[in-house]
């Protein structure tokens, strides 16, 4: 069976409510469990909390502009909290946060409701914090999630229907939404094989069904497979932290830098010459459950709502490999150090 039609399947059975594909037979469980505990031991995992980034960034252009400040709002699980770095300003969201601002030269308010070790079914709770009645809705949320729904084995269907639900009532509120989809397991340093393949079958399988989902809902997706992937793998003493599993304040950059691009973009911000698919860097549209299986074998790949919506072969999808834009550390730690200060004199 093709990956895209794996890929379509798993998407259908979570909109109509199935129970997912199983990845392994009987004969397969035994091995896997003996893999998975020789793992745990090698895999660390920190328990310290990640260090909080919210407030406002960008607070200088307040001084330049008419325009009201933009929120930005973190959803998921360890990897959108920043788990496994000391520093706020090493967070994705502080990174991002400071980035977004420095494009739109407008203030960005972070809002960080990510709970490490959170899985698909946690969403829930995290929109609802974020749609409060009594609170405007955040102008574009930023979601990663996957991972644990992957090594929890949560069914694929099911961890794409709940992540689905979560995109629909944010755009239903106005929100833009951009997912970073499950990351490439299968380049974890203290994983062997064959636990290592069916990680990133698994993982790569379910990126793929979470892209087909977020991209019928209007949201946008980034490969998140160079957070876990090849460049993690060529350097993980660089991009891994000291677990083994989280990204260090490099790999966090690397994320950062890889969706930066599409939060701009689906804000309306990036330049619209770049919006035009360059068929030199393979960009183009394809039917969706095409572009997202090739989307998650490539990290840094955009996948996004195209028309018409739909063809002769189905819904069809904007491909783009956009570049990636470098980021400021030292102004991102400045803002981060001017927005933690505002939060905690608001909060006095």
């Amino acid at each position: 069976m093709s990956r895209a039609r794996v890929a379509r399947r798993i998407a259908a059975a979570a909109a109509f409510g199935g129970g997912g594909i199983s990845l392994l037979g009987g004969a397969a469980i035994g091995v896997l469990l003996t893999e998975a505990r020789l793992a745990k031991r090698s895999v660390g995992g920190s328990a310290d909390a990640p260090p909080r980034a919210d407030g406002r960034y960008g607070s200088a252009f307040a001084h330049h502009t008419e325009e009201p400040e933009l929120v930005l709002a973190m959803v998921g699980d360890s990897t959108a909290a920043g788990q496994g770095v000391r520093r706020a300003r090493e967070t994705p969201g502080a990174l991002l946060a400071s980035g977004l601002a420095a494009v739109a030269e407008r203030p960005v308010r972070l809002i960080n409701v990510a709970l490490p070790g959170a899985r698909s079914s946690d969403l829930a709770r995290q929109v609802d914090l974020l749609l409060d009645p009594a609170a405007t809705p955040p102008d574009v949320a930023v979601i990663m999630i996957g991972a644990n729904d992957v090594t929890r084995r949560m069914p694929l269907a099911t961890s794409v229907r709940l992540l689905s639900d979560a995109v629909r009532a944010l755009r239903a509120a106005g929100t833009e939404v951009v997912v970073g989809t499950c990351p490439d397991l299968g380049t974890i340093e203290p994983v062997y094989q064959p636990l290592r393949w069916l990680a990133r079958r698994a993982s790569r399988q379910l990126a793929a069904a979470q892209t087909i989902g977020v991209v019928g809902l209007g949201g946008r997706t980034v490969s998140l497979g160079d957070l876990l992937g090849p460049e993690f793998e060529a350097r993980p003493r660089e991009l891994f932290g000291p677990d083994n599993y989280h990204p260090s304040a490099e790999g966090y950059a690397t994320a950062a830098m890889a969706v930066l691009p599409t939060l701009c973009a689906a804000l309306g911000l990036w330049p619209e010459a770049d919006e035009r698919p360059d068929a030199r860097r393979g960009e183009g549209f394809l039917p969706v459950a095409e572009a997202a299986v090739e989307a998650a074998a490539e990290g840094g790949t955009e996948v996004t709502p195209a028309q018409p919506a739909a063809g002769p072969r189905g819904r069809w999808a904007l491909l783009k490999r956009r570049r990636r834009r470098p980021l400021d550390r030292e102004a991102a730690a400045a803002d981060t150090e001017a927005a933690i200060e505002d939060t905690a004199h608001e909060s006095a």
